[in-house]
């Protein structure tokens, strides 16, 4: 494929995605990263798109958001090892909030093998995923349904996540930075998502290494109401990426990392068939020992095994 080729696919996977990250713009145009990341900086400088952490944006500071479509075929495999990681922090018998989102909605598929479950959710394709486990109980909100992400939104959804409580929310969103938080493209989904942060104790964010660095309009979930984070593996060569982590660690987040496709991210690689976690090494760390992260004493109180107990240990080196 010659250059002119190649960055005229690359501006139209932009053009229909939103953000893409350098990965992906590498495996579709089947050449290596760095020749992706010469032809990034080339669209940059026409003014064609932006360049954001391990990936390139539309043009204008704030990315917008896939639709569903799109999103579904995104950084597929770290999805699926993203939702195996997740899975292992619910509990028998426990309530929580689950959103929209193709992430999350991988996060129900392996939801539906935990006994005495109660999810709460807004996402169709959620309730879907759960619909034949039958021990399972599936609570969906009220409200309009938003065909793009196929999620119901407004009043409706919002006054009926009113009073409710359970110990979790699992989210995603469209971007996320430390200086932020998690955010997204539209109005009605964000002060949905709000809505469902409000009623769980603690707020775990499931996004891969496309959300990284993405900053969207509507803010959803700030910085410091952010328990853990779930994402996969960045490139070895994305520091940015690497820095964004750092900074949401500086800022109490709890980061666990999970293997793409289920391959082992380190020794730590837990039971068989689950993905891989291990501690994320992020560079220059300065919490010490001595400085647990935020959120992991609610795990430890309630006395996990295996996975869960292990990523309640989670402790930057």
């Amino acid at each position: 494929m010659f250059a002119a080729e190649r960055r005229q696919l690359i501006l139209e996977m932009v053009r229909a995605n939103g953000a893409v990250s350098l990965r992906e713009l590498a495996r579709v145009v089947q050449t290596s990263e760095v020749t992706v990341r010469r032809d990034v900086r080339a669209l940059e400088a026409e003014g064609l798109l932006d360049r954001r952490h391990g990936g390139a944006v539309l043009p204008g500071g704030f990315t917008r958001e896939s639709g569903f479509p799109q999103k579904s075929h995104l950084a597929t495999a770290e999805k699926t090892a993203i939702a195996d990681l997740a899975a292992g922090l619910v509990e028998e018998g426990e309530a929580i909030v689950v959103g929209a989102g193709t992430t999350t909605q991988e996060l129900a598929r392996r939801l539906a093998r935990v006994p005495g479950l109660t999810v709460v959710t807004n996402s169709l394709l959620v309730a879907q995923a759960l619909a034949h486990a039958n021990r399972v109980e599936v609570v969906m909100t009220g409200g309009t349904l938003r065909g793009s992400n196929y999620a119901l939104v407004g009043s409706g959804a919002e006054q009926s996540l009113q009073g409710l409580r359970v110990s979790r929310a699992f989210l995603s969103g469209s971007g996320l930075t430390a200086e932020r938080g998690l955010s997204t493209s539209n109005m009605l989904s964000a002060s949905v998502d709000r809505a469902l942060v409000q009623a769980a104790g603690e707020v775990v964010v499931l996004a891969d290494h496309t959300k990284l660095g993405s900053d969207t309009m509507f803010q959803t979930v700030p910085t410091d109401l952010i328990t853990r984070l779930v994402t996969d593996e960045p490139a070895a060569h994305d520091d940015r990426a690497a820095a964004e982590l750092q900074a949401l660690a500086d800022q109490g987040v709890q980061i666990a990392v999970a293997g793409a496709g289920g391959g082992p991210a380190s020794a730590d690689a837990g039971p068989p068939g689950r993905s891989a976690r291990r501690d994320m090494p992020l560079p220059g760390q300065r919490r010490t020992h001595a400085q647990p992260l935020r959120g992991a004493s609610v795990l430890a109180e309630q006395g996990g095994q295996g996975e869960r107990a292990r990523v309640a240990d989670l402790r930057r080196r």
